[in-house]
């Protein structure tokens, strides 16, 4: 799933220019890098050194997360989404099935590895539908579509059953 949600955000993020990535539509609102840049710290807590110590790690600034000030170009907030998946899939992907009832601990809280994969699905999950819609919102009528096309349901299922 989690390389789905990548690809979806890509996606959304592809059809911004580098103004448009740090635009927010409000000023509590944040913008597609500020959201990027979350995502990035969350991951490189989270999965570095993931089985043996708290997902939250004291080196993380969360709070200064929501600030893209320090990121200037595009090149650099790309550099920093590819880093934070890069953390995770390394994590993810040195697991083994003996590891997913293991006990782990973010913030103190205790999860099995299986229960901890799925609060992560589910906040990058949220933060993605966040980034395709402030992404759509500023592409307006511009908008490549990420999935199926208003109106066109009944003409892709009838493509994908082969039907007419």
């Amino acid at each position: 799933m989690f390389e789905l949600y990548k690809k979806e955000a890509e996606s959304a993020i592809g059809q911004l220019d580098e103004k448009q990535l740090f635009y927010a539509p409000t000023p509590e609102s944040n913008s597609v890098a500020v959201i990027m840049k979350h995502l990035w710290g969350n991951m490189l807590s989270r999965w570095t050194d993931f089985l043996t110590t708290d997902g939250e790690k004291d080196w993380r600034d969360r709070d200064a997360e929501f600030e893209a000030a320090d990121i200037k170009t595009k090149a650099e907030l790309l550099q920093k989404w590819e880093e934070g998946w890069a953390c995770m899939f390394k994590a993810l992907n040195a697991l083994t099935p003996a590891d997913v009832d293991k006990q782990i601990f973010i913030r103190g809280e205790e999860y099995t590895v299986l229960k901890a994969i799925q609060r992560q699905t589910a906040h990058y999950a949220s933060h993605i539908g966040q980034i395709v819609y402030v992404a759509k919102m500023i592409k307006g009528g511009e908008w490549k579509t990420l999935s199926i096309p208003k109106g066109q349901s009944k003409l892709f299922n009838e493509k994908m059953f082969g039907k007419k």
